[in-house]
């Protein structure tokens, strides 16, 4: 049995639209597009290093059709690696946490992939995603045929990004001004830095972290949402990936999702909320007809019970979403 990634469902990942955000940002002097990364098949911008990192895995001899695939992962690359390991034949374990939300959990099973569930998160650091990884090292080392994709360390998640997500949309927009983009596994961010210090540009990429995230050596602290953000550095991670970092709340991450679905239509997650609350943030200092690029990660349906739930934001964080807004 030969393994390919060809045709089918990987046929159709990336060449994602990319959408001037006209309503939201009408007040403004400056343009800003969207990249509308949960229109991949598998809902999310994970779909591209998942297809890359299980292909070059494949070239390599590294998978085979007896390989399990496991990773670690708050929810996107679980799904993204769930569906293509689907497509493959494959056996998939994805490794989380208690905060992956419950849709996300339903879509891996859906496509047949396995859940191990971490209910404690580290001792000595307090994060979840120490005890995650050490959890997919104990599958590895016992099961026989494992491949661990490691998003947190492979090169080929950011080269994913560098081929194809910021190549994209410098074909549509040319050299642009801004480069908005969230930050987890940073993958997506530091392959889009490649490509635009390939080619010299001077635009400012601006990574956007969650508050209590220690990526860019922020101090440590409770993060309710998924998607943005991590308990450690990762490997992929260096110290010119990004000009600037915008730290978000998880209630900036609700506000600008919310922002987004009353301005411009569209439902997006928590990570796309967190990019576009820091653009509001930073609209005061971006340059009259400044051209400005976005990455909206995922797919807002997978937050139907937390950021778009009224009760939920109310329990949590104890205001009105209703209420609370940016504005245009």
């Amino acid at each position: 049995m030969t393994l390919e990634l060809q045709d089918g469902i990987a046929g159709v990942i990336g060449v994602t639209p990319l959408i001037r955000l006209s309503r939201l940002f009408n007040n403004r002097s400056f343009d800003v597009y969207g990249k509308l990364e949960w229109m991949n098949p598998g809902g999310s911008t994970k779909d591209r290093p998942a297809l890359h990192m299980l292909r070059e895995a494949m070239r390599r001899g590294e998978i085979t059709p007896s390989t399990v695939v496991i990773e670690s992962s708050s929810g996107n690359l679980g799904i993204s690696l769930a569906q293509l390991c689907n497509y493959l034949g494959l056996r998939f374990i994805c490794v989380i946490d208690p905060r992956t939300t419950d849709q996300h959990r339903r879509i891996i099973r859906s496509f047949g992939g396995e859940l191990e569930l971490v209910t404690e998160p580290d001792k000595e650091t307090g994060e979840f995603l120490p005890a995650r990884i050490r959890r997919v090292n104990e599958l590895v080392h016992r099961m026989p045929n494992a491949y661990w994709t490691n998003q947190y360390g492979n090169p080929d998640n950011y080269l994913a990004h560098k081929e194809t997500t910021m190549q994209e949309i410098a074909e549509r927009l040319g050299e642009i001004d801004y480069l908005f983009c969230g930050a987890s596994s940073c993958g997506t961010i530091r392959g889009c830095r490649e490509y635009i210090a390939d080619r010299q540009w001077s635009t400012q990429v601006v990574a956007v972290d969650a508050k209590g995230s220690v990526i860019f050596g922020g101090e440590k602290g409770p993060r309710k949402l998924p998607g943005l953000g991590a308990g450690i550095t990762p490997t992929l991670y260096h110290e010119d990936i990004a000009d600037r970092v915008e730290y978000v709340s998880d209630l900036d991450c609700i506000r600008g999702c919310r922002d987004l679905v009353r301005y411009e239509s569209i439902l997006a997650g928590a990570s796309s909320g967190g990019v576009i609350s820091a653009v509001q943030r930073m609209s005061g200092s971006i340059p009259e007809g400044a051209l400005c690029a976005v990455i909206l990660p995922d797919r807002g349906e997978r937050y139907l019970d937390t950021v778009y739930n009224d009760i939920w934001v109310q329990q949590e964080f104890g205001v009105d979403p209703v209420t609370f807004s940016f504005g245009g």
